[in-house]
């Protein structure tokens, strides 16, 4: 994908995610499945996933180079970092440290999260935006905690599909 064609599926990506949100009341947002994470941690868990990705494109490039390093290889395909990605969550990899959201209560508000959660989205569209060409999307490496260090491009396509994700994920614990 080209840096507007991410931008576009980034969009898409997340404006589905936040419409489903909207959908759903606020009892069932907060209300806890079992084991799993309730509606509002997923959506917490996609703000600190999506303020962290952010911050690849909005770091000077020499951090960036610093902390990621160079890569010697081109950017795998989306096809190639999601198949990388299911065979991480299929051997049992997982949100880790910061990247767990916090017990949330009903107190602390649906619209408040949702605002949170454009607010990341809206961060992250303009880093990619205003700090990125095609030259830098395959130009520098971030690490990821699953899959390594990855390029910028590669960050792109997993942020994509780590919504949409997420979004199959609150659809299973409440369907329209």
């Amino acid at each position: 994908m080209t840096q507007k064609e991410i931008i576009i599926a980034t969009e898409k990506s997340f404006a589905a995610f936040t419409q489903y949100c909207n959908s759903i009341n606020e009892v069932t947002f907060f209300n806890k499945h079992g084991l799993k994470w309730t509606i509002a941690q997923n959506v917490q868990h996609l703000i600190i996933a999506t303020n962290t990705a952010a911050l690849a494109f909005t770091l000077p490039k020499f951090l960036v180079r610093w902390v990621g390093g160079t890569p010697n290889r081109e950017s795998r395909t989306y096809e190639e970092i999601v198949a990388k990605y299911k065979i991480k969550l299929f051997s049992g990899g997982a949100a880790g440290g910061r990247f767990i959201p916090k017990n949330i209560t009903i107190n602390y508000g649906k619209q408040r999260m949702m605002f949170k959660w454009n607010s990341a989205t809206i961060k992250y569209l303009n880093a990619i935006q205003k700090n990125s060409d095609e030259a830098t999307l395959d130009n520098y490496l971030v690490r990821h905690p699953l899959l390594g260090r990855i390029t910028l491009r590669e960050l792109c396509y997993f942020n994509i599909y780590h919504t949409e994700h997420h979004l199959k994920t609150i659809a299973a614990i409440s369907p329209f």
